[in-house]
């Protein structure tokens, strides 16, 4: 049974009406199939979704990340890697249902995979924690990425939460530093590694596994440090506009890749990523192996500068480049030339207020 965010209505009964063009089963027994009818509908139903999709507000999108039907991790590790080992525990707690994690390959190449997964019933997703991560999860994952570091093996993470789990339990078991020592784990690996946000990517929950060298995200998938809704409840008091939060909080794959946040988005299937689950596999699949292969002549240094920049650069006009001071290390912000001419300007005011001055007052003197 297909499930229809509440946008859909119209596809919704075109979709229905067609079962009933497709069944050769009418009123009076078996009947004759009018295929005309059935392709005249198949197009309205295309233009349709075409029309919707195209202008989807931030809410909405909001709401096709968070869809039933999509795709989730598990689906993701089945149809792109072979050979997958899944891996439990942190040898510490226990083992984090929330998030699969395990080597596999993809076009014979080793890679670390860690997926976040919500469920896909009701039954799978209260043992999944609904894909809210406990410490135990996080540490599972810093435990495995310096084994694949110390291998030298890629690490490919697919990013799917509301959020880490805010619990008692977590929080007594110390969720906020498992966060950032994934944080940290993440940003100082030597091997690359590349992060697909598949459907929500929300709060220090993502940020904990998506501080990567490549940052991509499906089309209708969001980032962002905090749901709509606790935004809404925080700025206005009100969870109800959402929408009006989901708006200013530019955390759509669009609003992303504008900001430089995110590397790449990855275009999915007319009507989302649940309709044509296979082909978006394939789209992701390919975007893996043309990331791998753009590091593949990079040293370690070299893979963790990359890292470093990429991180240090968000916010900023043009970033920071390597000092050519002595120490080596060190990184020098790189302002673009209408700036310089700005700050120049700003810290010489008085002597160009002053010069300006003098050369009005001997203009004055010639012409009076």
């Amino acid at each position: 049974m297909k499930n229809y965010l509440e946008f859909e209505k119209e596809i919704k009964n075109l979709e229905t009406e067609m079962d009933k063009l497709k069944s050769p089963f009418g009123k009076d027994g078996i009947t004759e199939v009018d295929t005309n009818k059935i392709k005249v509908t198949e197009e309205e139903i295309n233009s349709k979704l075409k029309s919707i999709y195209s202008n989807l507000n931030s809410w909405q999108k909001t709401l096709v990340a968070r869809h039933e039907d999509r795709p989730r991790a598990n689906f993701y590790i089945k149809n792109i890697f072979s050979s997958f080992t899944p891996l439990s525990g942190d040898r510490y707690f226990g083992d984090d249902k929330s998030v699969i994690a395990g080597f596999g390959l993809i076009e014979n190449k080793s890679v670390l995979v860690i997926g976040q997964e919500k469920g896909e019933d009701l039954n799978s997703r209260i043992e999944r924690n609904f894909g809210m991560m406990r410490p135990e999860g996080y540490r599972k994952c810093i435990r495995l990425m310096k084994l694949a570091d110390r291998f030298q093996i890629p690490v490919i993470t697919f990013i799917d939460t509301p959020g880490a789990y805010p619990g008692l339990g977590a929080e007594q078991r110390g969720q906020a530093s498992a966060i950032a020592n994934s944080i940290e784990c993440s940003m100082s690996l030597t091997v690359p590694n590349i992060s697909i946000i598949i459907g929500e990517g929300g709060s220090g929950g993502a940020i904990a596994l998506a501080s990567s060298n490549k940052v991509i995200m499906l089309e209708n998938s969001i980032y962002s440090v905090i749901s709509p809704e606790g935004c809404a409840s925080i700025l206005w008091r009100d969870p109800s506009k959402s929408l009006q939060a989901a708006e200013a909080m530019k955390l759509t794959a669009k609003d992303l890749l504008n900001l430089k946040i995110i590397d790449e988005i990855i275009p999915e299937p007319l009507g989302g990523a649940h309709r044509e689950p296979e082909i978006i596999a394939a789209d992701i699949k390919n975007a893996i192996i043309k990331n791998l292969k753009k590091f593949e002549n990079y040293k370690k240094e070299e893979i963790y500068e990359h890292r470093k920049a990429k991180f240090l650069q968000i916010g900023r006009d043009q970033g920071f480049t390597k000092s050519s001071s002595l120490n080596k290390g060190s990184l020098s912000y790189k302002d673009t030339g209408i700036n310089k001419i700005k700050s120049h300007i700003d810290k010489n005011k008085y002597v160009y207020g002053g010069l300006s001055l003098i050369i009005v007052a001997t203009l004055l003197a010639i012409l009076y």
